[in-house]
């Protein structure tokens, strides 16, 4: 079986959704709207830049989960897939997982985004398979704290090979779409790397590569 795999924020979303979850955050008061932003958007640069610190980031933004309870989390994660993800999903973006689906291949979301995030919208694009940031749970609610292997540069190759292994699967003539040097680790090891709307550093790359670029927005 074929596999294509697929960034998820700015790939096949017209934004990161992880940055966003911060905003929406944000934007409600429900965090603190210049303190937290300023911090939120550091952090996001520094991804941008390829410099990023997911330990550190991933304890800033898992904080809120652990203090909330799981109800009042679903209900915004509905607010916040209504308000600012559905307005960026690219319909060329659906096309191609159908491009996909119609030639029988296997859909993967690899991202490094958590699982609470991505879940829903994984489910929204029709991907059964996600391979994203884990988060612990502990009798029924988040901890705060990730757990196992982050899904962020070299770790997407770890997870992947795992779950590669697991379900007795390998990349030939596989496809892994994704817009961030980030991802290079993982770009290098399929037989078809796509670069869709790349950051500068991963368009240089590609170039270089001869691997194709595409874009998925008008």
């Amino acid at each position: 079986m074929r596999l294509a795999l697929f960034d998820l924020d700015n790939t096949l979303l017209g934004g990161d959704s992880d940055h966003a979850w911060g905003d929406y955050l944000c934007e409600r008061g429900i965090l603190d709207p210049i303190a937290y932003k300023n911090r939120n958007d550091a952090f996001y640069q520094d991804y941008l830049a390829g410099k990023l610190d997911q330990g550190a980031y991933l304890e800033f933004t898992l904080e809120i989960l652990a203090r909330t309870e799981m109800a009042q989390l679903d209900e915004w994660h509905r607010d916040f897939m209504r308000d600012c993800v559905e307005p960026i999903i690219l319909p060329q973006a659906l096309a191609l997982l159908q491009k996909h689906r119609d030639a029988g291949d296997k859909l993967v979301i690899i991202t490094a985004t958590n699982r609470f995030i991505t879940g829903p919208i994984a489910q929204r694009l029709g991907v059964e398979t996600l391979l994203a940031t884990e988060c612990e749970m502990v009798d029924g609610r988040y901890s705060g704290r990730s757990i196992d292997v982050p899904c962020f540069r070299e770790g997407k190759v770890t997870r992947l090979n795992r779950w590669l292994e697991e379900n007795g699967l390998n990349l030939d003539d596989s496809y892994f779409y994704s817009d961030s040097i980030n991802d290079l680790p993982l770009l290098e090891q399929v037989a078809n790397p796509v670069a869709v709307n790349p950051d500068p550093t991963l368009r240089a790359e590609a170039e270089k590569r001869g691997w194709p670029v595409i874009s998925l927005r008008d």
